[in-house]
């Protein structure tokens, strides 16, 4: 049974209601109810049936409950703060379609190792209605989603708050990242003449030329180098960049330079020097790959079902690969991703982690220049053709992305816990059960 109900229950087989219990004509208590929070109430039965899911799984965990009342009142605290956000998306309209309701009951019987028919049958099991499990998970997924569309805009980072967060990033990097590098040092004495400086300039050149060509370090640095390392290949083994001789230290850069580089030719007050990054351990670059990819959406409605939206899409992909049409102009005339439409359906380069997990598999997964058969996500019914792929090194943007992402994640609590607080004294909430009674609204 869902767990919204309405102040006005229905009067049917001799049912009363009283300010206090829903009792039947034989005087027998069904329920009770515990708060009024707007115009919604919460039972007794409520209570119960949150307070058994939180024992079965406490006690599979192996963790100890609180004691009776304390649990109880902050279940209670829960159900009232949980309908007072379900009411806040209702009335904004928010609602979780059964695409998204779909895809997270097969990911929660995934992991627990199940099929979603042997998840239904251990719900079943266990004595619990299938149906008010499903109504419990979208009234969660509800909660969580008008919750970071409040909160969200309540939360503000600056450009510089995220500099300030990569930077702080990049130096605890620093500290764990580490370099196995050789290095050839040719020197070049201070009174040296020009001549002489010109002559060290093209050697190191040429040095570079063959390292760039695959030589062995090892071999030149025992062959040319003047360095402290040069009768042990230049190697310097591991180094954090706290270890690497300040001399030429700021050369390495803890996100850019990679294994294989070659770095220099450079010049310092001892002469010129030449690096080859033989390996690198610790934070890793992010080498993401990217598609170019193109689309065409229909959404079903009232009026189009999902069977009509999908047999367009079959007509569609009949027609370009006949040729009779193109896919720029069936996405301009009758895509409705009015971002993409108005480019024949082009998404440009785009990292795929970006899309619905349906949507960002097919284009992984496809061959370029194919058109997939229509699929469906949580937007509605697509067919997709992937044009380009590429690999890029995303990085830095991982590491603002990530900046960003943390800075968020230590905000949120506290919004959170400021907007609940003031929905919560804008509501009407009228507890009942003097032992439930908390400080709050």
């Amino acid at each position: 049974m869902k767990l919204l109900k309405k102040v006005l229950l229905p009067f049917i087989c001799g049912i009363f209601i009283s300010p206090m219990t829903i009792v039947c004509a034989q005087n027998q208590l069904v329920d009770k109810i515990e708060a009024v929070v707007n115009q919604e109430v919460i039972l007794t039965s409520d209570i119960t049936r949150m307070q058994k899911d939180i024992s079965s799984r406490y006690t599979k965990n192996g963790q100890a409950l609180p004691a009776d009342g304390e649990l109880q009142k902050q279940i209670l605290d829960k159900l009232i703060t949980d309908r007072l956000q379900l009411q806040i998306a209702q009335r904004i309209g928010l609602r979780i379609n059964d695409a998204q309701l779909d895809q997270t009951l097969q990911q929660i019987a995934k992991d627990d190792g199940l099929t979603l028919v042997q998840l239904k049958a251990k719900i079943a099991k266990q004595g619990n209605s299938y149906a008010a499990y499903v109504d419990n998970i979208r009234d969660e997924l509800t909660i969580n989603e008008i919750r970071q569309i409040q909160v969200r805009r309540r939360i503000n980072i600056s450009d510089q708050e995220v500099e300030q967060m990569v930077k702080r990033l990049n130096e605890q990097g620093e500290k764990t990242t580490q370099f196995h590098f050789a290095h050839i040092m040719l020197r070049v004495d201070d009174d040296a003449s020009e001549d002489r400086q010109q002559a060290i300039i093209i050697q190191a050149d040429l040095l570079a030329k063959k390292l760039t060509e695959g030589a062995n370090v090892q071999a030149l640095a025992i062959e040319f180098s003047q360095g402290p390392k040069a009768l042990e290949g230049g190697d310097w083994g591991w180094r954090t960049l706290d270890e690497i001789p300040s001399l030429f230290a700021n050369v390495f850069d803890d996100q850019k330079t990679q294994k294989g580089d070659l770095i220099g030719p450079f010049r310092t007050n001892m002469g010129i020097h030449l690096i080859k990054v033989l390996d690198k351990k610790g934070s890793e670059n992010v080498i993401t790959v990217e598609v170019k990819a193109r689309h065409i959406l229909i959404k079903a409605n009232i009026i189009l079902s999902d069977k009509k939206a999908k047999k367009l899409l079959v007509q569609y992909r009949k027609e370009i690969l006949d040729g009779s049409k193109t896919f720029a102009e069936l996405a301009t005339a009758h895509s409705q991703d009015p971002g993409s439409a108005v480019k024949g359906g082009d998404l440009g380069w785009a990292d795929p982690n970006m899309y619905v997990p349906e949507f960002r598999d097919l284009a992984l997964s496809i061959p370029m220049g194919e058109i997939s058969a229509p699929f469906h996500t949580m937007h509605g019914w697509h067919i997709l053709q992937v044009m380009e792929k590429r690999e890029s090194d995303t990085t830095e943007d991982a590491t603002k992305q990530k900046a960003y992402g943390l800075l968020f994640k230590q905000r949120f609590p506290a919004e959170v816990y400021a907007w609940m607080n003031e929905i919560r004294q804008e509501a009407y909430i009228k507890i009942n059960n003097p032992d439930y009674i908390t400080d709050k609204k």
